[in-house]
């Protein structure tokens, strides 16, 4: 469909979504800096594997004490300013976990200043998108921001080892923290809040306030729907990448097999979050390609949870990451469509959110399940399997968003 002649679109949007995809990346960067390297900085800080675990699961915990009111802030102050509060806390805490790294209480105490600046961020991805792109590229946009998200996961699983061995944990840390300094300095220079004209019919960028909003979205079924289908995927995959070696161990496969597993998986999701969204957009479907997703992630998980064969295992789970990961932007895209006028950013984070609750509980439920002796996570992986057909069933009574034009 042509846009309409009174539109005009820059060029310039694309530049304001890369310097935010900068500044996203890093906060996911910094949450799961240490999840490569546990055992060598529980060594560093003299400390247990789960106080180094503890580093990471904060931000779970945060997340959900801040969604609200950093949601309040992007659609009362807009992205800019949002993502403005969260980029600061992000440098100023990355660069005092570096210069005090010696100390596991100051670095944990940075890591919760970070945690706090997350959700100003991450929970902006459909701001950005709705205030400079048309409707047509929204799926693509919010695709490319959360790309972001997974590539500064990747980063960390890469990076984190190779600097440590090099530079020290310490050096590691203090390279973070420059660059997080950098990436804040980038979007504060750069970003703007929205063009000279709107990317959208007159009225289309419209938003209640944030409380009618709420409201709204939580007398919506299909709201509903959407919430709970994210609660279980986004709790498939902090679950199974928390406990990737674990699963794959009692198999006879190495940590380095484990880590190679968990790289193409998230590989996977990096490809699907580029390619589906842009299917989203070309057909004007979200629910449509939301249901592709669950139903194609579904035999990754199966694999994942039976195969011996290595080759077939990582087959498994590159499509996992493919299908599991790609649907996160189309769902995002899909919940600010569907409860309009209600605002982007509140929609965004609570699903979100959902992530962060369900994560903390399926990384607890799969430590209870292991089975005894072996530590074989067969059991919890088949009742993720069982809960993933759950999700299918779930999107099949959505209705397909009607905000398209």
């Amino acid at each position: 469909m042509l846009v309409e002649r009174s539109m005009k679109l820059y060029s310039y949007r694309w530049f304001v979504l890369l310097v935010f995809m900068f500044i996203a990346g890093m906060t996911q960067l910094l949450w799961i800096t240490f999840a490569p390297i546990t055992g060598k900085a529980a060594q560093f800080f003299n400390t247990s594997d789960l106080s180094v675990g503890l580093l990471s699961m904060c931000f779970m915990v945060v997340y959900i004490l801040v969604v609200l009111p950093a949601a309040w802030v992007i659609d009362t102050y807009g992205f800019r300013v949002a993502v403005g509060i969260g980029a600061l806390l992000t440098a100023v805490f990355a660069l005092t976990r570096g210069i005090f790294a010696s100390y596991y209480w100051v670095v944990f105490a940075s890591q919760i200043g970070i945690a706090i600046g997350q959700p100003f961020i991450i929970g902006s991805i459909t701001k950005v998108a709705a205030r400079w792109f048309p409707i047509n590229e929204r799926a693509t946009a919010a695709g490319l921001g959360t790309l972001a998200l997974y590539i500064g996961i990747l980063a960390a699983m890469i990076l984190t080892p190779y600097l440590a061995m090099k530079y020290g944990i310490q050096g590691m840390l203090v390279i973070y923290g420059i660059v997080s300094v950098a990436a804040a300095i980038t979007f504060a220079a750069f970003a703007r809040e929205k063009p000279p004209t709107a990317p959208c019919p007159r009225g289309h960028e419209e938003r209640v306030l944030m409380l009618d909003g709420l409201k709204k979205m939580l007398r919506q079924k299909d709201f509903i729907l959407l919430l709970i289908i994210f609660f279980i995927g986004l709790g498939i995959f902090n679950s199974v990448s928390t406990w990737i070696e674990n699963i794959v161990r009692p198999r006879g496969f190495s940590i380095s097999q484990a880590g190679m597993l968990g790289g193409l998986m998230l590989i996977g999701g990096i490809l699907g979050a580029i390619v589906m969204p842009l299917f989203s957009d070309k057909y004007r479907k979200r629910r449509t390609f939301i249901l592709v997703s669950l139903i194609g992630l579904t035999p990754g998980l199966v694999g994942m949870t039976f195969f011996t064969s290595y080759a077939l295992l990582l087959c498994s789970g590159f499509v996992f990451g493919f299908f599991l990961l790609s649907a996160g932007p189309i769902g995002f895209q899909y919940g600010a469509e569907i409860t309009y006028p209600a605002p982007e950013g509140t929609s965004n984070n609570l699903l979100l959110v959902m992530g962060q609750i369900s994560g903390i509980v399926f990384i607890f439920g799969m430590d209870m399940l292991k089975a005894p002796g072996t530590g074989s996570m067969t059991a919890s992986l088949l009742m993720l399997t069982g809960l993933t057909i759950v999700c299918i069933i779930l999107c099949t009574r959505l209705k397909e968003s009607q905000l398209r034009d």
